[in-house]
């Protein structure tokens, strides 16, 4: 074998070098690791190489800061670091300093502002997100949100999802949130707000800045809501009601109806915290009198 490699290679006392093997396909290369006792080779098929420093397959080169995959029509900052195992597809848009992680995919025409850092295994597609913004581990944003109908016929419709999700600066999404896409109105997210593990947000939601939603929430389609809000921990809103800003709601509680007043609530349905406590209370006393 080592007879037929020198075919290739000549040895040297220096080096590990490159060379073209003629007669194979042009995109393959040799190896050559050599010494003053025995000449090694291996050779190794490479695809080829394209002025990004990316490999072409299917209009999707290799990115050479993470080793990562984009469309040759992506606009992608040269600061920006794509993680090997991520794919950025058509028409998406990295700005400077924007961190995808592995695995993480990055649909056709999604933009993403300066500085956001987006984890692993992370999927946004139709959507927009701004500066500063953190992404975390799982999340899914962009996806057709929950809408269905029964026609005259009594089968199952599913509306039309085809608008998107526009988020702010420096949001940050906890691991594993959902956030859909649209229907009749673009789903927003505002300035600074923060939101945990595990939250659902469905279609046309509108949500202000600086709003604070702990894990487990769940907000149903064409809610709104106001800025200033925290929700606890499983608080769940009911779709098209609407919350005025500055507004607190205590964990497990459920919002049926408008919240037209600021302050704080508690409760199923959810009503302001003094009422919510009295019923605790009467509760209570009930229970002691009918053991």
């Amino acid at each position: 074998m080592a007879t037929s490699l020198r075919r290739f290679f000549s040895v040297s006392t220096h080096g590990v070098f490159l060379k073209k093997r003629p007669g194979f396909f042009s995109s393959s290369r040799s190896l050559c690791v050599c010494s003053d006792q025995s000449t090694e080779s291996v050779t190794v098929n490479v695809s080829p190489e394209t002025s990004s420093g990316g490999n072409v397959d299917n209009g999707f080169l290799r990115w050479r800061n993470g080793g990562g995959m984009y469309h040759s029509s992506a606009a992608i900052d040269s600061s920006a670091l794509v993680e090997f195992g991520a794919v950025v597809h058509e028409k998406a848009i990295l700005g400077p300093e924007v961190r995808i992680g592995s695995n993480t995919v990055v649909g056709p025409s999604v933009e993403i502002g300066s500085s956001t850092k987006i984890g692993y295994s992370v999927s946004v597609s139709n959507c927009s997100i701004g500066d500063l913004c953190v992404i975390h581990n799982g999340v899914c944003i962009g996806q057709d949100g929950f809408g269905f109908y029964v026609d005259e016929h009594g089968n199952m419709v599913k509306k039309p999802q085809t608008l998107n999700v526009k988020i702010g600066n420096r949001v940050e999404i906890g691991a594993n949130t959902c956030i859909d896409r649209g229907s009749w109105r673009d789903t927003v997210i505002g300035d600074d707000t923060k939101i945990d593990n595990l939250v659902q947000i469905g279609h046309n939601v509108i949500i202000g800045k600086c709003c604070l939603f702990c894990g487990q929430v769940g907000i149903a389609g064409s809610a709104e809501i106001g800025d200033y809000v925290t929700l606890g921990g499983r608080v769940a809103v009911r779709d098209h009601v609407s919350i005025v800003s500055k507004v607190r709601l205590a964990a497990n509680s459920c919002v049926t109806k408008n919240i037209t007043e600021p302050g704080d609530f508690g409760g199923f349905p959810a009503v302001p915290i003094h009422q919510w406590r009295r019923q605790i209370v009467e509760a209570q006393i009930l229970s002691k009198r009918n053991p």
